[in-house]
């Protein structure tokens, strides 16, 4: 009798198996059209594509400058690309300061103090005005400024990052106790617009035919 049950015990266990069996393909062979194709957990996702960040934008217009007394207004789009550029620069302090270091040049090279002009000259113009100096035995000249009539923006240009402005200056000067003269000068000065010295140097002169 044991041989017996052992085999009915065999047959129903393999009758149960494959009802299981067919069970298990009925469900699982089933598509519902929602299946997540093979792999697809596997595959990179697409990159995901952000805008660049945007940089804050000045929205604030760029300040307009006010040409000095007696500038061209054909010199108005260059010395507003200056200012833009370097917004320290104001033209008609410019033209205030340019006056006074005309000034002081010239009666430093009166003075026979040439060492007076550094700070306001390039090595070169202050080298020039030590020879001149010297070719007259440093002797003291017994000139004086009594007016600047005018000094008018004549020239603006940017090369690189060195700005160059020239300005035309009138001026009385007296030689003594005689009457005073009318001068013509034209004298270039410059600044490298990222330098965090605000000044500017004297770079050429010339005087007005």
């Amino acid at each position: 009798m044991s041989d017996g049950s052992s085999w009915i015990e065999i047959v129903l266990l393999a009758m149960l198996a494959a009802f299981i069996g067919l069970r298990l393909v009925s469900v699982l062979g089933k598509r519902t059209g929602h299946e997540r194709p093979v792999g697809e957990s596997f595959r990179p996702g697409a990159p995901e594509i952000t805008a660049p960040p945007q940089r804050p934008q000045d929205t604030a217009a760029p300040r307009s400058i006010a040409l000095p007394i007696g500038t061209s207004s054909e010199l108005a789009p260059a010395l507003q690309e200056l200012a833009n550029v370097d917004p320290g620069f104001e033209p008609t302090r410019f033209v205030a300061g340019a006056s006074a270091a005309y000034k002081m040049i010239l009666e430093s090279f009166w003075s026979g103090n040439s060492g007076a002009m550094e700070g306001l000259v390039s090595d070169e113009v202050q080298e020039n005005f030590a020879d001149a100096i010297d070719a007259r035995d440093g002797a003291r000249v017994n000139n004086r400024i009594t007016g600047i009539d005018s000094a008018t923006i004549t020239g603006v240009e940017m090369i690189g990052q060195m700005a160059e402005v020239t300005v035309r200056f009138v001026a009385r000067i007296s030689a003594g106790s005689g009457e005073p003269t009318e001068t013509h000068d034209v004298w270039t000065f410059s600044r490298h617009i990222g330098s965090q010295d605000p000044g500017w140097l004297l770079i050429a002169t010339d005087e007005e035919a």
